[in-house]
């Protein structure tokens, strides 16, 4: 899994001078999940579509919100 999808953004300098990276709303919120999660969540999808709730209830401790937000991080690009 690519560690850098969650540091998307533009830079910008804050009133000190220094750097700062904005971020996204959607890279913000990313979630990682295990490959484990990852493969659930692609084969559940094919199932059943995006039914996220259904989804997120096969993956302990995984709500919906975070299940439909690694589903659009993922699939952002395509």
């Amino acid at each position: 899994m690519d560690s850098s999808s969650g540091s998307q953004g533009k830079n910008s300098k804050t009133s000190d001078g220094c750097e700062t990276k904005e971020v996204n709303n959607t890279a913000q919120n990313f979630v990682h999940f295990t490959e484990e999660e990852e493969d659930l969540v692609f084969r559940m999808h094919r199932l059943v579509g995006n039914r996220w709730e259904l989804i997120a209830g096969r993956i302990p401790g995984r709500t919906a919100k975070e299940v439909e937000m690694f589903w659009a991080v993922k699939h952002q690009n395509t």
